[in-house]
């Protein structure tokens, strides 16, 4: 009897196998995406894991590291925020600011390099790419002079994201000034 048991049992399981959700196809045969859910306890995980990305393509171009920065961060948040309010990925805010004004806003000591932005439901890394294959985006995160960077984004109910990339740089004098 337990020998039928057994078998019985490891049927089911095999059977459970069997019933396991697979990707769903889109109409080009590949796995349509998944939603790429951020929660807040992952921010910091992934704007590291975004500074590690970028640090490595600037070693890989014989540049100098940066660092993230609180006060790029700050204005980074803030106009991903504001182009979903606005409903449009561009570099100027509802306010008519540009990112000059949103980094000299957030009290970062030195200046604004570049700014990317985009509208996607893609992660960082593959936002990242992306930025990578454009000439211009490249050559922002690229930037012989960079020496900070600020990373945020905004994500919708709906999973898209809104991410924006600032790349500054502190002068010399700057960064005695502070210590740094």
């Amino acid at each position: 009897m337990s020998r039928i048991i057994a078998i019985l049992f490891v049927a089911l399981v095999g059977l459970t196998a069997c019933d396991a959700p697979t990707d769903q196809l889109g109409p080009d045969g590949k796995p349509l995406p998944r939603l790429y859910r951020i929660h807040a306890r992952d921010e910091a995980k992934i704007q590291y894991r975004m500074l590690d990305s970028i640090n490595a393509l600037r070693s890989a171009a014989g540049v100098s590291p940066v660092v993230l920065n609180a006060n790029l961060n700050a204005a980074a948040a803030t106009h991903s925020r504001d182009m979903h309010v606005q409903n449009r990925p561009w570099h100027f805010g509802s306010d008519g600011s540009s990112p000059l004004d949103r980094v000299a806003r957030s009290g970062y000591p030195g200046i604004m390099l570049g700014e990317n932005i985009s509208e996607t439901y893609e992660t960082e890394l593959e936002t990242l790419s992306a930025w990578m294959e454009q000439s211009d985006t490249r050559d922002i995160i690229l930037d012989p002079q960079a020496t900070d960077i600020g990373f945020a984004w905004y994500q919708e109910d709906n999973g898209k994201l809104w991410w924006t990339l600032l790349i500054g740089a502190q002068s010399a004098s700057t960064s005695l000034a502070s210590g740094l």
